[in-house]
C-alpha cells in the first residue's frame, strides 16, 4: 500500500520529464521544420517542467517515502496535488506568454508549496531517524532549495527596477539554478545514498561525517562564485570559486572514501551498480569543468560560447542528478528501470551531450560545423524520448 501510493507520484513525476524532453525535442526540430511558436517562451516551459516537475517531485516523493513511514499522509496529499496545479499551470502558461501575469502567479504558487512541504517534513520526521546522516544532509538540501528561491523572489524587483538587461538579471537566476543542483539536488541525493547504507547496517562514523558534511558546504558556497566570472569581477572572486571548486572535490572524495566500503552491503543488482558507476562518472566530470572555469580563459569561453553552459547544466541535470534519481527509483523497487531502456537513455544522453560540446569546440576553433547537425541533434534527444516513454508504459503496465 505505502508503495503503491508511492509509485503513483512517482509515475506522475516520470511523466514530466518525458513532456520536458518532448519540449526539448521540439526545440531542437525548431531549425529544421521553423515551426511557429516562441522558442524563448518554450525554453522557459521546458526548464520549469524539468526541474520542478521531474526532479522536485520525484525527489520530494523520495523523501517522504523514506523518512515519513508512520505519519498521516492526508497534508502530504494536499500539498502534493497543489504542488500538481501549479505544475500544469506553468505547464499551460508559460509555452504561450513566457514571464508574464499568470506564470508569475503560478511560479509563485509553487514556491509557496515548496515552502509548505519542508514546514510539512521538518516537523513529521519519523523520531528513529532523528540522528541519521542521511537525513542531516537532506534537511541542509531543504535550506539550499529554499534560499535558492531567493533568485526567483529577486527578479521581480529586478526586472521593475533595472530591467532584464542588468547583470543583476542574470545573477538572479544563476544564483538560483547554483543552489538547486549544486545545494538542493545534490545533497538530496547523497543523502539519500548515506540513508540506504545506514538501513543496511553501514554507519561512517561521527567525526568524518562532519568533516564531510562542514567540507561540502563551504564548497557548495564558494562555488557560487563562478556563476559570477563572467561579469569579470575582481580576481578574489576567481580565487574563491576556485578555492570553493576544489573543496567540493576533496569533500566527494571523502565521501566516496567513507561510503563505498558499504555498498556491498545494498547488494544491489547489474542495472543499479551501472546506474553508480554511471553517477560516479558523471559527478567527477561535474566538478572537473566547475574546477576549470575559476581559470579566467575557460570562465570567459563558458560565457562567450553558450553551447558550453548549456552542456554543462545538461550533464548536472540529464546526468548526474536523473541517474542518480534512476538509481533509487529501481533500488527501492518504486518503478521498474530495464537494461534496454537505461541503455537507450544513455545512448541518448552520450550522443546529445557530444553534440552540444562538439558545437561549442567547433565555435571556439572556428570550424565549420558538419552539415546536418541539427537533425543529427535532434535524432539523438529523440532516442531520451523515446526511452522515457518506455519507461513510463512499463510502469503504468506494471501499476
Amino acid at each position: 500500500m505505502k508503495e503503491s501510493f508511492h509509485q503513483r507520484h512517482l509515475l506522475i513525476a516520470l511523466v514530466y520529464f518525458c513532456v520536458a524532453a518532448g519540449l526539448g525535442l521540439l526545440l531542437r526540430s525548431f531549425p529544421i521544420f521553423s515551426f511557429d511558436f516562441n522558442f524563448k517562451y518554450v525554453v522557459h516551459s521546458h526548464s520549469h517542467i524539468a526541474l520542478l516537475g521531474w526532479v522536485y517531485v520525484a525527489l520530494t516523493t523520495l523523501l517522504h517515502y523514506c523518512f515519513m513511514e508512520n505519519t498521516s499522509n492526508h497534508t502530504y496529499i494536499r500539498i502534493f496535488w497543489g504542488t500538481q496545479g501549479t505544475l500544469v499551470g506553468m505547464l499551460f502558461t508559460f509555452p504561450f506568454q513566457g514571464y508574464a501575469l499568470f506564470s508569475i502567479i503560478f511560479s509563485t504558487l509553487f514556491l509557496i508549496m515548496s515552502y509548505a512541504y519542508t514546514h510539512y517534513f521538518w516537523k513529521n520526521i519519523d523520531p528513529k531517524y532523528k540522528k541519521s546522516n542521511g537525513l542531516t544532509c537532506v534537511k541542509a538540501a531543504l535550506i539550499y532549495m529554499v534560499v535558492s528561491s531567493l533568485g526567483p523572489w529577486a527578479l521581480g524587483a529586478v526586472m521593475s527596477t533595472l530591467g532584464a538587461q542588468s547583470i543583476w538579471y542574470r545573477l538572479s537566476i544563476y544564483f538560483y539554478l547554483h543552489f538547486q543542483y549544486n545545494g538542493w539536488m545534490l545533497l538530496a541525493l547523497l543523502g539519500l545514498f548515506l540513508f540506504v547504507q545506514e538501513q543496511r547496517g553501514h554507519n561512517i562514523p561521527q567525526r568524518s561525517f562532519v568533516r564531510f558534511f562542514t567540507a561540502i558546504n563551504l564548497g557548495i558556497v564558494l562555488t557560487f562564485f563562478l556563476s559570477t566570472l563572467w561579469t569579470e569581477p575582481s580576481p578574489w572572486l576567481y580565487v574563491l570559486g576556485g578555492v570553493g571548486a576544489i573543496i567540493q572535490i576533496g569533500a566527494l572524495l571523502v565521501f566516496w572514501t567513507l561510503a563505498k566500503n558499504g555498498i556491498g552491503n545494498l547488494s544491489p543488482s547489474n542495472l543499479q551498480n551501472q546506474l553508480l558507476r554511471t553517477v560516479v562518472v558523471l559527478v567527477s566530470v561535474k566538478v572537473g569543468l566547475q574546477l576549470l572555469t575559476s581559470i579566467p580563459y575557460f570562465a570567459r569561453m563558458a560565457t562567450k560560447y553558450l553551447d558550453f553552459t548549456v552542456g554543462y547544466l545538461h550533464l548536472t541535470f540529464l546526468g548526474v542528478v536523473s541517474f542518480g534519481l534512476f538509481f533509487f527509483l529501481d533500488y527501492f523497487g518504486l518503478l521498474r528501470l530495464s537494461r534496454t531502456v537505461y541503455q537507450l537513455y544513455f545512448v541518448g544522453f552520450l550522443l546529445t551531450e557530444t553534440l552540444i560540446f562538439l558545437k561549442g569546440f567547433a565555435f571556439w576553433s572556428k570550424w565549420e560545423i558538419f552539415e546536418g547537425y541539427a537533425a543529427t541533434l535532434a535524432l539523438c534527444s529523440s532516442i531520451i524520448v523515446l526511452s522515457l516513454v518506455l519507461m513510463v508504459l512499463q510502469n503504468r503496465t506494471a501499476s
